[in-house]
Order: C-alpha cells, then sequence, then structure tokens
C-alpha cells in the first residue's frame, strides 16, 4: 500500500478557514461561543504543530526515561483539566484525579502493550505516547461528567442523602445511588457510540492506520483492543477517583465538604 498523502501548509490555512461557517451561525444565533471557538481552535493548532515537531524528536531518541516523563506531564494535564472542567478544588480532587489516571493507564497499557502486542520495549514511543494519549483523552470526559454529576447531585440532594444517613447507612450506602447516577451519565453515551462503531461511523485510529497504509483487517484488530482498553480504562479512573476523593470531600461526621466546589460552580 502507498504511504499517506502529505498535506501543504497552504492547504493547511485553508482547511482551518472553513471554521468561519460555524463562527457564523454562532455569531447569527449570539450563542456567545464565538470567542471561546476561536481561542481553542488556535490553542489547539499550536499545540498539535509543538506537539507533532516534539514526537518526530521524541521517536528518534526514543529513550525510555523521556517518553515516561512525557506521560506523566499528559497525566497532569489531563489532571488539572478534568479538576477544574467538573468546577472542583484543585486541593481536593487533584491527587486522587492524579492517582486514579495513573494507575488506571498502567494497568491498562501494561495488559496491551506488553501483554497483547508483545512489545519487546513496553516504553517504544511509536506505541507508548499515541496510545496512552487515546486512552487518556478519551477518558477525560468520562471522569468530567462522573465527578460532576456525584457532587453536584449530592449537594442538591443533600436531605435524601442525610435521611439515609440517618437510617444507619454507611457513607458506601448512602451515596450509592448518586454513584450509579453519575456511571450511567458518564458512560451511557460512551456504550452507544460501542454499539454502533463500524455501522455509522469509522474510528480515527481505524481510520489513521488505513490512510497510513495499514491492512484494513490489522486496523480493525487495533481499533477493538484501543476501544476496550479506552472503555476499561475510563471505568476504573472514575471509580479509583471517586473512592479516593470521598476520603477528603466528606468531613468524619459524613457531612459533604461545600469548600471543594470550585467558584464557577456556585
Amino acid at each position: 500500500m502507498n504511504s499517506t498523502q502529505d498535506i501543504g501548509w497552504y492547504e493547511l490555512i485553508i482547511g482551518n478557514c472553513l471554521v468561519v461557517l460555524p463562527l457564523l451561525i454562532f455569531w447569527y444565533y449570539k450563542a456567545k461561543m464565538v470567542k471561546d471557538t476561536i481561542i481553542a481552535v488556535i490553542r489547539m493548532v499550536v499545540q498539535l504543530l509543538f506537539v507533532g515537531f516534539y514526537l518526530e524528536y521524541l521517536f528518534i531518541l526514543n529513550s525510555a526515561l523521556i517518553n515516561l516523563l512525557w506521560v506523566f506531564i499528559m497525566i497532569i494535564v489531563a489532571t488539572f483539566s478534568i479538576t477544574s472542567s467538573a468546577k472542583l478544588k484543585l486541593k481536593y480532587f487533584a491527587i486522587p484525579n492524579f492517582i486514579a489516571i495513573f494507575l488506571s493507564l498502567l494497568l491498562v497499557d501494561t495488559f496491551f502493550l506488553g501483554y497483547l502486542i508483545k512489545l519487546p520495549n513496553v516504553f517504544d514511543a511509536q506505541y507508548l505516547i499515541p496510545i496512552t494519549g487515546m486512552i487518556l483523552g478519551n477518558s477525560m470526559q468520562n471522569n468530567i461528567i462522573s465527578l460532576n454529576s456525584f457532587y453536584n447531585d449530592l449537594r442538591k440532594n443533600e436531605i435524601q442523602y442525610r435521611y439515609s444517613l440517618s437510617l444507619g447507612a454507611t457513607l458506601k450506602e448512602a451515596t450509592q445511588p448518586f454513584m450509579q447516577e453519575a456511571i450511567r451519565k458518564s458512560f451511557s453515551p460512551t456504550i452507544a457510540r460501542m454499539a454502533v462503531l463500524g455501522l455509522i461511523s469509522l474510528p480515527g485510529t481505524m481510520t489513521g492506520q488505513i490512510i497510513g497504509g495499514s491492512s484494513p483487517v490489522v486496523a480493525i484488530k487495533y481499533q477493538i483492543l484501543i476501544m476496550v482498553m479506552i472503555f476499561v480504562s475510563s471505568v476504573l479512573s472514575v471509580a479509583m477517583a471517586i473512592i479516593i476523593a470521598n476520603r477528603f470531600a466528606f468531613d468524619k461526621y459524613f457531612n459533604l465538604k461545600y469548600e471543594i466546589f470550585s467558584a464557577k460552580s456556585k
């Protein structure tokens, strides 16, 4: 098969100009999203260009230490992004989110790269960084939705929560309905997307490998496993993040601390 057709810099600039169309729609309907969209697109382009040039050198060096350092940076950035987007304070949720993400990635990456693919070097930049990035990037939304849902629903339904405690329920038992709802809100869309992959949409990993010249069958094998790894990692990180964070979010009398919420959520 042929290698991937390159895209010229001029074509890249022209392609980005297409963003004008959604911007016009946002402006026409006064959606107040024009500024945020422009900033997001500019940040995306600059960040991806930086990462693209950086990864070229990273792949050439292929140092296990540097690769692991880059993964740690990714986890730290994800931790800050998840906590901020969930409208929670870093003081209480930075450590729980970091530990949950790190442990879930450690398990999934080791199993996928070391056992399933059987890489001679599990720290190989060509596999470790893009696969970790896909798993982490896709699981972030689940973490944000679940954390936001769990703690905000608790705050809004404090009477129900306190009533359960008054009947002798433990913290785990009293928060069980909120955990169930958080998991449903977070993973129902993910499960629905998984159910139609291949019929309605062709996922990015598979499409990218095919364009890059891989056999469609090989691309499908990778896509199936990566989707499973993303799902497993997301569920593990969500569950661990909430379980660990609950040690900081409640006082010794099982009262929810309102100071865990950022000013944006009030």
